[in-house]
C-alpha cells in the first residue's frame, strides 16, 4: 500500500511539475524581458539605432524575405537568417509601434516570390537544379521604398548600420546637400572658364568620386574665397584647401559649430596641384599673371582649436606599404611614400572602414592627437609599425633621396581620423575684419561698439580629416576604357571611392548613423586551436627555410666542384660530389622526418584539445547535477 502511495505521489508530483513548467513557459513567453548574453552583444541595438527609430514620425514597414522552407537553404544561412530576424524584431520593439515587421517565405511560383522579385530581392542559386533562395529585405514608408537585395554573413559586421541606413532613407527621403571646395583643382569640373588657355583643352569633367556622390546627394561646388556657407548644406568637403583667407576659415569654423559635418582632405604635397601649376606657368609665358604656385594645404588655427597636430613639412613613408611605380627606362621604382594600404591598415572596429581592403595615398601627411576630453579622436586609416616621417621636399625626388631618412619608429601613424564631440571656435574674438572695416569700427559710436557679436563659440559636430587629397583624383581611383562608338566606362581600381562614399553616408546622413558601431561576428573561432596551428606552422616554415638554405649550400658546393673540372669531365660526378649529394639527401630525409613528427604533434594537440572540450561540454552539466544531489543527500543525513 505504501509502495502504491509512493508511486501515486511521484506521478502526481511529476504531473504538477509539468503543469508548472508549461505555465512558466506561457508566462515567460509573454514577458518582454530580454538579455543579450553574447560577448559581442549581437542582439542589442546601438544607441544610434535606438535614437533613430525613436525619432520616426511615420510608420515604416519592414518586409523580410527568406526561403526558410527551401531545401537549398543551408544550415549556416538559416542560422544567420534567424539572427537577422531577431535583430529586426529589436527594431520593431524599440520603435514603440512605428516599425512593423513582416516575414515572408517566398516559395517557387508563389505570390511572395513574385513580390520579392518586384522589390529587387536577389535570387541566390545555392545548388544546381534546386529552387533559388531569397534572403533580403524591403523598407517602405509613405510610398517610398528601398531594399537590401541580399543579406550575406560576410557583411555581418555592418548589418545594423545597413538596416538603420535603409530605414533612414525611406523615413527621410530628401537628398542631403554636399558642398565641395576644391579651388584651382576644379574637382567638380565646369568651374574654370580658362580651361582652354591653361593647356587642358576643353573643360574637365567632375572627378569620378564626386560623380558617384551625385547619385545619392545634391552636390554643388563653392568657391575657395567664400565667406558664408549656405544653411541647407549639411556636409562640406575640402579638397586641398590651400591659402584660405581668415574669413573663409571663419565660415568653416561657424559651419562646424552649427552642426555641419566636414570632410577635409589636406595635403603636404599635392601632385594634382603641382600639375595644375605647371599648366598655369604656360599662362606666364603668354604674358598673364601667374596664380598661386604649388604648396601644402592646412587649416591652420582650426586644427589647433580642434586639438589636432599636422606637419606639412613631413610625408609618411611605410616600408610595408610600398607601391611599385614606373621609374622610366624600364626601371621599377618601389616607392614607400606612395602608400598602398590593405585591410590591415583600416580600422576593422569602425563601420566606415571595416570593409575596405585596398587603398592608395600618394605623399600623405599624418595627424597627432592633442584633443580635449570633449572630442573623441578615432584613427580610421593608419600605417604599419615599419613607417616613419620623411622630409616632403626629399620625397619629391624619388626613393634614392629617402634612403637615409627611412628609419621606422615603431609607431602606427594615422592618415585618416574622425573627430566627434563638442568643438570650440578658433575665433574667440569674433569674425575677422579687413583693415578698412577695422578703421570704420574704431570711428563708430560707443553704442554700436558695445553691440554683441553674433557668432558661435562652441558646438557639437563630426569631422573626418585625411592627410592626402590626390587619393580623390581619377589617376588613383579609376581605370577608364573606351568601348564601341567612343563610349567610355570607368572601373574602380581600389577602395578609395568607397571610403569617400562611406564617409559621406555617415556625415551627410542622419547624425544617429555616426554612433552605430561595427557589430561583432557570431562565429566564435577556437583561438587556442588557431594559436597551436600558427605556432606549428611557424616552426614548420622555419625548418623549411633551413632545408632550402641547406639545399642552396649543397648546390653551390656542387657547382664550385664542377667548375674546377675540365669541360669534357663535368658530366661525371667525382667522389667529393657524390659525398656532398649523399649528405644532402640524408639531411633531407632527416628534415622530412622532423616535419612529419611536427604535423603528428600538431594533430595530437588539436585532437586532445577537442576531446577536452567535448568532455567539458557533455559531462559538465551531469557532473554538476550529481554533485548537487550528493551534497543534498549529505545535508539531509546530518
Amino acid at each position: 500500500m505504501k509502495t502504491v502511495n509512493r508511486i501515486t505521489s511521484g506521478v502526481a508530483g511529476l504531473a504538477l511539475l509539468l503543469v508548472i513548467l508549461a505555465a512558466a513557459c506561457v508566462v515567460i513567453s509573454n514577458l518582454r524581458l530580454r538579455a543579450d548574453l553574447t560577448a559581442e552583444k549581437l542582439f542589442t541595438l546601438s544607441s544610434g539605432s535606438r535614437e533613430l527609430v525613436g525619432k520616426l514620425d511615420n510608420d515604416v514597414t519592414l518586409k523580410f524575405y527568406f526561403s526558410k522552407s527551401s531545401p537549398s537553404a543551408e544550415i549556416y544561412l538559416k542560422n544567420y537568417a534567424k539572427q537577422v530576424q531577431d535583430l529586426l524584431r529589436e527594431y520593431e520593439l524599440s520603435s514603440k509601434g512605428r516599425i512593423v515587421l513582416e516575414s515572408y517565405d517566398p516559395k517557387p511560383d508563389s505570390d511572395e516570390e513574385e513580390w520579392a522579385q518586384k522589390f529587387g530581392i536577389q535570387a541566390q542559386t545555392m545548388r544546381p537544379y534546386t529552387p533559388p533562395v531569397y534572403f533580403g529585405m524591403v523598407a517602405s514608408c509613405n510610398g517610398k521604398e528601398a531594399s537590401i537585395p541580399v543579406f550575406s554573413p560576410a557583411t555581418e559586421q555592418t548589418l545594423e548600420y545597413e538596416i538603420s541606413r535603409l530605414i533612414a532613407s525611406v523615413a527621410w527621403p530628401q537628398k542631403p546637400v554636399i558642398a565641395v571646395m576644391s579651388g584651382k583643382l576644379d574637382a567638380m569640373g565646369d568651374n574654370d572658364p580658362m580651361a582652354a588657355m591653361t593647356g587642358r583643352g576643353q573643360q574637365q569633367k567632375p572627378w569620378a568620386v564626386f560623380s558617384e556622390l551625385k547619385r545619392d546627394y545634391t552636390v554643388r561646388a563653392i568657391a575657395d574665397d567664400t565667406t558664408e556657407i549656405e544653411p541647407d548644406v549639411t556636409t562640406l568637403v575640402l579638397v586641398h584647401p590651400k591659402n584660405l583667407s581668415e574669413k573663409t576659415l571663419f565660415a568653416i569654423d561657424q559651419f562646424v559649430l552649427r552642426g555641419g559635418r566636414l570632410l577635409a582632405c589636406l595635403d603636404p604635397f599635392s601632385i594634382q596641384d603641382f600639375r595644375t601649376s605647371q599648366s598655369q606657368n604656360q599662362m606666364m609665358a603668354m604674358g598673364m599673371q601667374n596664380p598661386d604656385g604649388p604648396g601644402p594645404s592646412t587649416l591652420g588655427k582650426l586644427l589647433n582649436a580642434w586639438g589636432v597636430g599636422y606637419d606639412t613639412s613631413k610625408v609618411l613613408a611605410d616600408m610595408r606599404a610600398i607601391t611599385r611605380l614606373d621609374g622610366g627606362n624600364g626601371r621599377i621604382d618601389e616607392n614607400p611614400v606612395v602608400l598602398s594600404f590593405s585591410a590591415a591598415n583600416a580600422n576593422d572596429k569602425d563601420v566606415l572602414t571595416s570593409r575596405l581592403s585596398q587603398l592608395i595615398f600618394p605623399f600623405a601627411g599624418t595627424f597627432t592627437d592633442n584633443t580635449s576630453p570633449d572630442v573623441e579622436f578615432t584613427p580610421l586609416i593608419f600605417s604599419s609599425d615599419k613607417s616613419s616621417k620623411v622630409d616632403t621636399m626629399a620625397a619629391q625626388y624619388g626613393t634614392s633621396m629617402l634612403r637615409n631618412q627611412l628609419s621606422p619608429d615603431g609607431l602606427q601613424h594615422p592618415v585618416a581620423v574622425r573627430l566627434k564631440g563638442t568643438f570650440k571656435t578658433a575665433f574667440p574674438d569674433g569674425a575677422p575684419q579687413d583693415e578698412d572695416a577695422a578703421e570704420e569700427t574704431d570711428s563708430a559710436t560707443a553704442d554700436s561698439a558695445d553691440a554683441p557679436a553674433e557668432y558661435l563659440t562652441s558646438g557639437a559636430s563630426a569631422i573626418v580629416l585625411v592627410g592626402d587629397s590626390d587619393f580623390l583624383h581619377d589617376s588613383w581611383t579609376v581605370r577608364t576604357a573606351t568601348l564601341f562608338f567612343g563610349y567610355q566606362t570607368t572601373e574602380a581600381i581600389n577602395d578609395n571611392i568607397t571610403f569617400v562614399v562611406n564617409t559621406a553616408e555617415q556625415l551627410a546622413g542622419r547624425s544617429e548613423l555616426i554612433a552605430i558601431r561595427s557589430r561583432g561576428r557570431s562565429a566564435r573561432p577556437f583561438k587556442v586551436v588557431e594559436e597551436l596551428e600558427q605556432n606549428a606552422m611557424l616552426k614548420w616554415s622555419e625548418q623549411e627555410k633551413a632545408l632550402q638554405a641547406k639545399l642552396q649550400e649543397t648546390r653551390s658546393r656542387i657547382s664550385s666542384l664542377q667548375e674546377q673540372k675540365e669541360a669534357h669531365q663535368r658530366m661525371i660526378l667525382s667522389p667529393e660530389q657524390e659525398q656532398a649529394i649523399a649528405k644532402f639527401r640524408e639531411e633531407e630525409r632527416h628534415t622530412n622526418r622532423e616535419l612529419k613528427n611536427l604535423r603528428r604533434n600538431l594533430n595530437a594537440d588539436i585532437e586532445n584539445l577537442g576531446i577536452r572540450l567535448k568532455v567539458i561540454n557533455i559531462a559538465l552539466i551531469p557532473a554538476l547535477i550529481v554533485i548537487t544531489s550528493i551534497a543534498r543527500s549529505l545535508i539531509r543525513r546530518r
